[in-house]
């Protein structure tokens, strides 16, 4: 049960934290003038802190075989993660930090739901049941409604 909240809690701290990132990642790219840069910058930031947490979590490297063995798609995460950043940085200001966000939850929950539906992308099959579908329109209504007003 605890660790069922601490990672409920975790994932409403990464919600919460994505347009604190996407304001960051525009002012950074506002401030020099670069997109790219203000890109890069973001990712070897990570990378610093990532290789601090490793000083204290310890975790193994994978193994040769492990890497073999792992999908393709697997691979794609940071390259994924790059579109969003450069939205964030080229966008987020000029839309508004309600009406970017708001896409951008929008988007993923919609998708999530296709994910989850088709079992796609390592994701267990939980079927897209009308309650599910009516909340992801729902989640497009209220996206309607705030960028409208």
């Amino acid at each position: 049960m605890i660790v069922r909240l601490m990672a409920y809690l975790l994932a409403i701290a990464a919600g919460a934290a994505n347009p604190i990132q996407a304001g960051a990642n525009a002012q950074l790219k506002a401030s020099t003038g670069a997109t790219v840069f203000a890109a890069t910058a973001v990712y070897l930031s990570g990378l610093g802190a990532m290789l601090v947490i490793q000083l204290f979590v310890r975790e193994g490297w994978p193994t040769l075989g492990k890497l073999a063995c792992t999908p393709w798609w697997a691979w794609t995460g940071g390259l994924l993660s790059i579109g969003s950043t450069m939205a964030a940085a080229a966008f987020a200001q000029r839309m508004g930090s309600g009406v970017f966000t708001g896409i951008s939850v929008t988007a993923s929950l919609v998708t999530s739901i296709l994910l989850d539906n088709f079992g796609a992308a390592g994701f267990h099959t939980h079927p897209a049941s009308p309650m599910r579908i009516f909340g992801g329109a729902l989640m497009i209504t209220g996206l309607w409604l705030t960028a409208k007003f």
